[in-house]
Formats: structure tokens, C-alpha cells, sequence
């Protein structure tokens, strides 16, 4: 279970928080390649598929919603098992398999394009800090993400954060969420 608060920036307020939290500047790149049928029906029940792609290798994510976050479940790709993903819509993991079963999907699944990301991270006591600053589809966005192992004392945290730096809470879907309505405008 991922418990995670978040809060889009505008480009000045990520400005003052990197310089604030991340003076050195350090960050890493990530890319998400999303996936769903022409027909959005992953949306539709609220869940999303990607791939991420770091130096580290390739993780293949189905994020579903649950009560007080997201339940997800990953699975590592070879290149080969992400090729055939990407060009035919097949996925060879058994266990993403099952997970994707109790969606009854009508339809194959389909690339629907790459969102790429500079992150920082930094452990506070009172949960992990990232900073986003994400590009697709003609657009560039920036996040604050705030990841917490306890909902209540995270929430307090969170806005604490959000107080302490004068930036207004501001409701925030999720990347996946802010990729795919983009997508859907451009069908």
C-alpha cells in the first residue's frame, strides 16, 4: 500500500522548494510509458498501467485505488517482455496477469505514450519529500509528493509543509490522471 499526499506547483513555488530542500541540484530521470485499451477501461475503474524506466531497469505498475491509497503491484520487465508490451499488448507475468483478470478488459492493451520525470528526493522525519518536475504531451508540470506510512500523521504533516513554504492546497491528481485527461483531449 503506497499513502502518498500531493499538491501541484507552480513553477516558482518548485523553484523555492528545490533550492530550499535540494541546493546541490541533484535529481534523477524517469520515464513512464502508460498503457490502457482505446477505450480507457482501466480509467474507468479507477486503475493505470505503466511501465517506468530508470537506470535500474524496467518496472512493469498496475496502481489500484483501496480505501486509504493505492495497491500496487510491480513486476520487473527483460527488454524483450516491455517490446512485446509495447507492440503487441502482451504481458508474460502470471501474477500482472491475474491482477488485470478482475477487470475483464474488452480490448487489447495499448501504448498511450511517455511522460518523463526529473525527481529529488529527500527523507524528513516526518515522511519522504519528491519533487517533480514532469514533461508530456506538450506539457510540463511540477509536484510536490509526499509519502507516509500512517494516513492521519501524514496528512498533518503534509499541510504543515504546505503552510511552512505559503503554498496553497491545491487538489491534485495523480500523474497517470493528469496523463491520461491530457491524452483524452488529444483523441
Amino acid at each position: 500500500m503506497e499513502i502518498e499526499f500531493k499538491n501541484l506547483l507552480i513553477e516558482t513555488e518548485y523553484t523555492k522548494l528545490t533550492e530550499r530542500y535540494n541546493p546541490s541540484g541533484e535529481s534523477v530521470w524517469q520515464a513512464n510509458d502508460y498503457f490502457d485499451t482505446p477505450d480507457f477501461e482501466l480509467r474507468s475503474h479507477g486503475a493505470a498501467l505503466r511501465i517506468r524506466e530508470k537506470k535500474a531497469g524496467l518496472v512493469l505498475t498496475l496502481k489500484e485505488p483501496k480505501e486509504d491509497g493505492l495497491l500496487e503491484t510491480h513486476v520487473t520487465l527483460s527488454e524483450k517482455e516491455a517490446e512485446d508490451l509495447f507492440q503487441y499488448g502482451l504481458i508474460h507475468s502470471a501474477e500482472m496477469n491475474q491482477q488485470l483478470e478482475k477487470f475483464k478488459l474488452t480490448a487489447s492493451l495499448e501504448h498511450l505514450g511517455r511522460l518523463e520525470t526529473k525527481r529529488f528526493e529527500k527523507q524528513l522525519t516526518s515522511g519522504l519529500l519528491v519533487l517533480d518536475q514532469s514533461m508530456y504531451l506538450g506539457t510540463t508540470d511540477y509536484e510536490l509528493e509526499f509519502e507516509v506510512a500512517d494516513y492521519a500523521a501524514g496528512k498533518k504533516a503534509f499541510e504543515e509543509l504546505l503552510q511552512n513554504n505559503s503554498i496553497p492546497h491545491r487538489e491534485t491528481k495523480n500523474k497517470i490522471v493528469r496523463f491520461m485527461d491530457r491524452k483524452a483531449l488529444t483523441r
